[in-house]
């Protein structure tokens, strides 16, 4: 008698604090797709604390609301998790968006150069217009791109750039006259200034491939204040939050130097007010000198470890090296160029970085858009898997869009993985007239990287190329066309939404080995997304607009619409007065 008792004692012990147990927020009448292999589906999802605590029926979950539960009515709308961009350049992009016109979705080129008008008459002395990324001419009703002497007539006096993919920028007038360019100006390595037939600089700049002139171009342009830039990282990250997006695998990018450029976002992940997962990857910027710069990183820094802050368990820390490791492995995507032709001192220089990495167990990842390229860096990574395992380490290769089946073999073989991006949706006609339509068929070969069983991550590569919008990613990959509407990857190449997702959500976060994030189950982290439009059943040219009614980081609240705006944070003023921003916001719908 006296064993049984204590039997039913321990059991109620157990159990009771389970049982016991009450939610943050419940989230009801929703359709919830949670990804989970046991539960796919579910009417109501409760959180405790930053965890999912359950899913199941309105019934079962609503037994779980105590005295201080919030419970959020879904109006039978969508709910999945959090989406993960495995490739987005968050960091860099923060720090600039609030200068920036974004024609990002704009339908109509009338449209996009009466923005530019209308930014021209707020822009003040001393600042810039710009556009920078994001589009491309068959996005337009029209199917062209701006003149140089539309651009003239719409700004005026106020300095202008706009940037078109990884191919060319256009300066007005007033830019020419601002950074002192002038027909003796000579042309950067592997780029053009544009002359006319005086010799005068026409305000063309040229990548003849490589994007220097374009970026370099840029990195001259005057910059926003500390604070504004802190004001630009929290506006681009509520942008992010908007969309869906609760985590960014930051690759780096040019111009974009450790430690300095990540200033803003070590202070703001201080403060707990950092609103997306945020693992970055450091990206080396002296040619000639990546050897010495990863070196003193690794010396440095501690890969992985997290920057706790006492708010929240949001990640912020270092993943590793990449995506461009040394100078001599960069080929540009320039499809309006030819493929470039990578020196033959890649080979040395790249061995030697990827050889520190591997001893020092840093995951990499590495720029490659052609097979010409992925072979040599292959050659590469076998030679130092020879010497130092990296079976235990994680790399992979980004874009990948002409790989080729035996290096897909070889990837697989030495345990790597593929972020792949929508570059294609933006350069898929360029790509095409270069190549021919039947390389762009399986560019990238994404059913087979998955037949393979090789880690592979959805991303987008925003802001300066295609756009920060990884909806536009999902239209993409389950359609097979472009932003024009082209078809141009093959339907036998094309995903299912539900698979889609995964790649944008928890494959993502397997890629990088970064478990209990990206399904609704009980046990992962509460990122979820309350959709406007629901995904899996609106037709396929509505997908690239879908946005968040209320998106949830780390079990908290971060974004809400109007409909939400009672349980929502209260949006942030927007810094400068003049910024874009203030005016257009972000990715756009308008005709």
């Amino acid at each position: 008698m006296l064993k049984k008792a204590f039997s039913i004692l321990v059991t109620v012990v157990l159990i009771a604090p389970v049982f016991g147990q009450r939610a943050d927020i419940i989230i009801r009448n929703a359709q919830v797709t949670t990804l989970s292999d046991e539960n796919p589906e579910a009417e109501a999802i409760a959180i405790s604390g930053n965890k999912i605590l359950r899913t199941g029926t309105n019934s079962e979950i609503l037994k779980l609301k105590g005295k201080n539960t919030k419970v959020i009515d879904a109006g039978n709308r969508r709910v999945i998790p959090g989406l993960f961009d495995s490739h987005s350049h968050v960091i860099r992009g923060g720090r600039f968006y609030n200068t920036e016109l974004r024609w990002d979705g704009v339908t109509s080129l009338k449209t996009a150069l009466q923005m530019l008008k209308e930014q021209a008459s707020s822009t003040p002395e001393g600042q810039w217009i710009r556009v920078v990324g994001g589009w491309n001419e068959y996005q337009f009703e029209e199917k062209r791109l701006p003149t140089l002497e539309e651009i003239n007539a719409v700004t005026g006096d106020v300095p202008t750039f706009i940037l078109y993919l990884y191919g060319k920028a256009w300066l007005n007038k007033a830019g020419i006259a601002k950074l002192n360019i002038t027909g003796d100006t000579p042309n950067p390595p592997e780029g053009l200034i544009e002359k006319d037939e005086q010799g005068n600089p026409t305000g063309l700049l040229v990548a003849e491939p490589n994007a220097f002139i374009l970026y370099s171009t840029l990195a001259k342009l005057p910059e926003l204040t500390p604070e504004q830039k802190v004001n630009s990282t929290l506006k681009y990250m509520t942008e992010l939050n908007r969309i869906g997006v609760t985590g960014v695998m930051d690759a780096g990018g040019g111009f974009q130097n450790f430690p300095d450029d990540y200033g803003i976002t070590d202070s703001l992940n201080k403060e707990g007010k950092i609103t997306i997962r945020l693992p970055y990857f450091l990206f080396a910027q002296k040619k000639g000198k990546e050897l010495e710069d990863f070196t003193k990183w690794v010396g440095m820094a501690d890969v992985g470890n997290h920057a706790n802050n006492k708010f929240n368990q949001i990640d912020y820390y270092i993943g590793g090296g990449g995506e461009n490791l040394v100078a001599d492995a960069a080929d540009f995507e320039n499809f309006l160029f030819p493929r470039p032709e990578l020196p033959m001192t890649l080979e040395t220089n790249l061995k030697a970085v990827i050889r520190l990495l591997a001893l020092k167990k840093w995951p990499f990842r590495i720029h490659a858009t052609y097979d010409e390229s992925i072979t040599r860096f292959l050659d590469i990574i076998e030679k130092v898997d020879a010497q130092v395992s990296l079976k235990d380490n994680m790399w992979f290769i980004d874009h990948a869009e002409t790989i080729s089946e035996e290096n897909l073999q070889r990837i697989k073989s030495l345990g790597g993985g593929v972020a792949i991006q929508h570059r294609m949706a933006y350069q898929g006609e360029l790509f095409i007239k270069r190549y021919g339509k039947k390389p762009a068929l399986a560019a990238p070969p994404i059913k087979r990287i998955l037949e393979l069983g090789i880690p592979v991550g959805l991303g987008t590569d925003g802001t300066r190329v295609a756009s920060y919008n990884p909806w536009v990613a999902l239209y993409w990959i389950t359609t097979g066309k472009t932003i024009g509407g082209n078809q141009v990857m093959a339907e036998e190449n094309i995903l299912d939404r539900t698979t889609a997702l995964r790649l944008a959500t928890h494959k993502g976060y397997e890629l990088i080995k970064d478990e209990k994030k990206g399904k609704l189950e009980k046990g992962y982290y509460a990122d979820l997304v309350i959709l406007d439009e629901d995904y899996f059943k609106i037709d396929a040219e509505k997908i690239k607009n879908i946005t968040s009614k209320l998106t949830i980081l780390d079990g908290k609240i971060v974004y809400g619409d109007s409909d939400y705006q009672e349980v929502a944070p209260k949006p942030l003023s927007v810094l400068p007065e003049w910024s874009p921003v203030k005016y257009y916001g972000g990715y756009q719908n308008q005709k």
